[in-house]
């Protein structure tokens, strides 16, 4: 229990750290930021329970005002801005990367990049277009555009994400929570 509380907790802070890459803004005030590949790495490594935990973790720091997102935000009032539906699909985004490599038994970079795809693509890129859209007053339509401009970058992630879990698997053999039985 310990042990899992440290990971989740330095996963939280691999996200946090993350935000120190300069975002690129998008006009209509969404930043193309590194730190969804921390999403992504919380689930392929940690699993989904413990991914989503630190997802979690990550985003109550923010709401109590720590200046953890990219370009020093923080506080409540960015859960009001036009980031609001990639905040709130995080935890979900890292959920469905852990429940890949946890369920899907291929080889292990294979199966992060896949969980990787799924949860911080399938899943996080039309929670993030409704919300950016509701506070937008734009169509679903007119955000997807925008969301074309993540995709090149998120693409490198999932490989990244693939890579870099597959390596932490190599280096230290049953290093991967998302690949072990039990809590």
């Amino acid at each position: 229990m310990e042990r899992s509380l440290t990971h989740v907790a330095l996963f939280a802070a691999l996200v946090a750290v993350l935000g120190l890459v300069p975002p690129v803004t998008l006009p209509g005030g969404v930043p193309i930021t590194a730190q969804s590949l921390g999403i992504m790495l919380c689930g392929t490594v940690l699993g989904a329970r413990r991914g989503a935990l630190a997802v979690l973790l990550f985003l109550m720091l923010v709401a109590l005002g720590l200046p953890l997102l990219s370009g020093g935000r923080g506080g409540l009032g960015v859960f009001a801005g036009p980031s609001i539906g990639f905040l709130a699909g995080f935890p979900l985004a890292a959920f469905v990367a852990g429940l890949v490599v946890e369920r899907w038994q291929a080889p292990v970079g294979l199966a992060a990049a896949a969980g990787a795809f799924l949860g911080g693509i399938v899943v996080l890129y039309p929670l993030g277009a409704f919300g950016w859209a509701l506070l937008l007053g734009k169509t679903l339509g007119e955000v997807q555009v925008f969301l074309l401009a993540f995709l090149p970058g998120d693409l490198i992630k999932v490989v990244l994400a693939g890579l870099i879990t597959r390596g932490l698997a190599a280096m230290r053999p049953g290093a991967l929570l998302s690949r072990r039985s039990g809590p």
